[in-house]
């Protein structure tokens, strides 16, 4: 009797070893392989240059004179351009300014602006005013905090890979935010888009209907669903995977887009 009792526990202590050694051996393997697409990805450590977005250097800023002819205003642009306030607060695509660059990077800067034709505002005095002095911090549009401008989105990059991914997204700034350079321009961005699943769903799910596949039904990998289904969760060790993958954000929706 206490020779198949130590048997039992041997051989119940072998395949908790071997199911122990798969797992480590499936993590190492995820580990290497982001490791070995880090390394090799060419964009590692590196950033698209904006030269397209650079304007050369003046030495000498450029100055509004009065026989400057301002562009009309459109209809469309009107209402957004507002007449009879503060000259200042006018959106940017309402007054034209002569900027310049050989300023401090960061460091407010005073450039001579005007309204466009047809729009009409005033200084502080409540005075009619044509020419105006305008301050801004000295940098290209570019280099505006993020919180500035908007960006095109994608939904057709992977937002779950090793390395993450980028890609070439249109931004545009804000109509009351004033900078230096082109006010439409391209950016390298991760990939951030969702469709809606949540994470803490799929880890619930991973959970207690992991061996049924529950889990990845809902992240529409309906095949790794149906071997799941099959299997019983691979006998309870594809569950457990599952479980680990899905709580540390490897396994993601099946149409590429970020856990919400």
């Amino acid at each position: 009797m206490t020779a198949n009792g130590q048997k039992w526990v041997f051989e119940r202590g072998r395949n908790i070893t071997s199911s122990y050694m798969m797992l480590f051996l499936l993590l190492l393997d995820i580990y290497s392989t982001c490791a070995i697409a880090y390394l090799s990805s060419p964009h590692v450590g590196q950033e698209p240059p904006y030269t397209a977005q650079q304007s050369p250097v003046m030495t000498s800023p450029v100055a509004l004179t009065s026989s400057s002819a301002a562009p009309a205003v459109t209809d469309n642009d009107l209402s957004r351009c507002p007449s009879g306030g503060l000259c200042s607060r006018l959106p940017a695509d309402c007054i034209i300014c002569a900027f310049h660059h050989n300023c401090s990077y960061g460091r407010p800067a005073n450039f001579t602006c005007r309204a466009k034709a047809g729009v009409h505002c005033v200084n502080e005095r409540n005075r009619p005013q044509q020419n105006f002095s305008l301050t801004l911090d000295c940098r290209f549009c570019w280099q505006l905090d993020p919180s500035q401008y908007r960006c095109s989105n994608s939904t057709s990059c992977m937002t779950v890979s090793c390395p993450r991914r980028r890609y070439n997204a249109s931004c545009a700034v804000l109509e009351h935010v004033h900078c230096l350079g082109k006010r439409v321009f391209q950016k390298r961005l991760f990939c951030n888009w969702t469709g809606g699943y949540k994470w803490s769903t799929a880890l619930a799910l991973s959970i207690t209907l992991g061996g049924f596949g529950a889990d990845r039904f809902y992240l529409g990998q309906w095949r790794e669903g149906l071997g799941k289904l099959f299997s019983f969760g691979g006998l309870g060790i594809w569950t457990l995977i599952d479980v680990l993958l899905i709580g540390v954000g490897y396994v993601g929706p099946a149409d590429g887009s970020l856990y919400i």
